[in-house]
């Protein structure tokens, strides 16, 4: 304790500096891997950095020695395992500006049209692919369509993803209050999909995406007229509206 109490009376400004930067970056890394499989390998992780420390604790000679050659092969452990997330993280810091309230804000207000629309698809089996920025920008990816530059409107939309329309067949690229673009090419995943998703361009794309970005993206299923959201590289159903209303507002949000 008389230890403890020393230490503090000498910390300073620099020591609390470093400490929160720590305490920030520790933050962000678990908002960015939360409800992702990366989540379970860092439980994992840290399990095994908490049996070192016990070997180190009770001098287990021979469990320290393996885990220490383990630790050896640790920093590229990580980097293999974590490159979409860390990819993610430093491509938000490089995104992230003090507009995102604002354009938040202005997304809002505009959501109701997004959910008609959506119902609207949905009702009629009509497939559709909308992909919400958030951090990380989608710019590239707007590249690759037909610029709108439009307010965000449920008849816009619906008149985009009509089947036969020049754009249907490729994403809704939506920031703020805009369609940015329509007619765009998402990635697909890199990585082995689910084998119900081997047909699914629709839900490969958005999985890619949510995989590559921050992105929300909104799936409508021309086959069932499900509607699906992906996010993180996990695609959800949503059984209703208001769900669906309530996880896009949270995750944009960051709660």
């Amino acid at each position: 304790m008389a230890t403890i109490i020393n230490l503090i009376k000498h910390i300073t400004l620099g020591d609390c500096l470093d400490i929160l930067f720590v305490a920030i970056i520790i933050y962000s890394l678990l908002l960015l891997i939360k409800d992702t499989k990366a989540y379970q390998m860092a439980i994992g992780i840290a399990v095994v950095g908490l049996f070192y420390l016990a070997s180190k604790w009770g001098k287990l000679v021979v469990s320290q020695w393996l885990v220490k050659n383990f630790l050896n092969y640790f920093i590229i452990a990580v980097i293999v395992l974590f490159q979409g997330e860390i990819r993610r993280f430093l491509t938000g810091l490089g995104s992230y500006t003090f507009r995102r309230p604002l354009i938040l804000r202005s997304f809002e207000e505009r959501l109701e049209e997004v959910l008609m629309a959506v119902d609207y698809l949905a009702h009629r089996k009509i497939g559709a692919l909308m992909a919400i920025e958030k951090d990380i920008s989608l710019e590239s990816y707007a590249d690759r369509g037909t610029r709108l530059e439009a307010l965000i409107s449920r008849d816009l939309l619906v008149n985009i993803f009509t089947p036969h329309s020049p754009l249907h067949d490729g994403a809704v690229i939506i920031k703020g209050d805009k369609i940015v673009a329509a007619g765009c090419l998402l990635p697909l995943p890199s990585s082995s999909p689910p084998l119900d998703l081997l047909t699914r361009t629709r839900h490969l794309a958005a999985l890619g995406l949510s995989l590559e970005t921050d992105a929300l993206v909104i799936v409508v299923s021309e086959e069932t007229g499900t509607i699906s959201l992906a996010r993180g590289g996990r695609l959800e159903k949503m059984p209703d509206r208001e769900n669906l209303k309530t996880k896009i507002l949270k995750y944009l949000k960051n709660q």
